[in-house]
């Protein structure tokens, strides 16, 4: 359980929340900063299904639109970690695959008539068409994600555990998990939570198109990289958004010091699920290529790559040091 201080030296604790109404509240008054202002949080409680196949109350959704010409519409399931992991929070998710099928009508017409009643809403969406090359009105948007990609979803958790991992990794379903705790010291309350996509975003400069991202960089030791990435020609238990799972092209090996570059790189052929985990393992087409080295600069010294990093191949072919790709 974690603690916090601050500079002056008061002390927080964990808040414990009376109950998931209580805890979904703050999750829902924060939606921007949790979930990132690329996008819409949308706070509507109907149910969807039907009641003996599967029906289901998502606590909300979640249209991530920072890839203009693949977003993402996710249903949303607010926990507190004192839930029974099996028998209810798998189950929910469970419903939301069974539901979505049944009532992909319903859930269009959900979030239409919430976007047109607000001007906010609107506002993102209309923005988002004007960048868009594929989308050009809602219909055609929520057409896409509803009927044609599948679900995803996005667990929002007081605290994560194996538990749920394995739970997940059970799932056909792709699903990210946002860990979001609070803590109080006399009337103060802070919040502490991980970023929805904070993989995806960071270090990645302003300028940059995000559709363009399809190529992971991983970092490797020796032994790792000769035995599995050359060796088997795959790379495993790897964290990946669920938005990059159809994007990712390529995926390069960062070699840890004391070569410190990116040396090889290899065209993706699949990924799938990596064993009772959240994490995922990425095959190869075939052997990986060796490229000129990608070095990390006395610029970037301390910056290495210390989980997968996302770029675009034709940035990378183009880069010499680390400075070029993640400045």
């Amino acid at each position: 359980m974690y603690k916090l201080v601050d500079n002056e030296g008061v002390l927080y604790n964990e808040f414990q929340y009376e109950d998931e109404a209580e805890y979904e509240k703050m999750i829902v008054a924060n939606a921007e900063t949790i979930f990132g202002s690329q996008g819409i949080y949308f706070d509507i409680k109907k149910k969807i299904g039907k009641s003996k196949e599967g029906a289901a109350i998502p606590d909300g959704y979640y249209l991530d639109l920072k890839f203009h010409d693949e977003p993402v519409l996710y249903f949303v399931e607010i926990e507190l970690s004192n839930h029974d992991v099996y028998g209810h929070i798998g189950e929910q998710v469970l419903r939301f695959a069974i539901s979505s099928e049944i009532s992909k009508h319903k859930i269009k017409t959900i979030l239409i008539e919430d976007i047109s009643k607000d001007p906010i809403k609107s506002k993102k969406v209309d923005d988002f068409f004007k960048l868009s090359k594929r989308f050009n009105n809602i219909n055609q948007l929520l057409d896409c994600l509803i009927f044609d990609k599948e679900v995803a979803v996005i667990i929002v958790i007081n605290e994560t555990s194996e538990q749920l991992t394995r739970v997940l990794s059970k799932i056909k379903i792709s699903a990210d998990i946002i860990e979001a705790q609070s803590f109080i010291s006399k009337d103060r309350i802070i919040h502490r939570f991980n970023p929805f996509q904070n993989d995806i975003l960071e270090g990645i400069p302003t300028s940059t198109d995000l559709d363009d991202l399809d190529t992971i960089v991983v970092p490797a030791r020796e032994e790792g990289f000769k035995e599995v990435f050359i060796g088997e020609n795959c790379w495993y238990q790897i964290r990946i958004s669920a938005a990059m799972l159809s994007k990712i092209k390529h995926i390069a090996a960062y070699q840890v010091a004391p070569i410190s570059a990116i040396t090889h790189i290899a065209e993706v052929e699949r990924i799938e699920k990596y064993k009772d985990t959240d994490k995922y393992i990425v095959y190869f087409k075939g052997n990986a290529k060796p490229i000129k080295k990608i070095t990390l600069s006395g610029k970037t010294k301390g910056k290495a790559p210390q989980a997968p990093r996302y770029t675009s191949y034709a940035k990378l072919l183009e880069a010499s040091t680390l400075d070029d790709l993640w400045k």
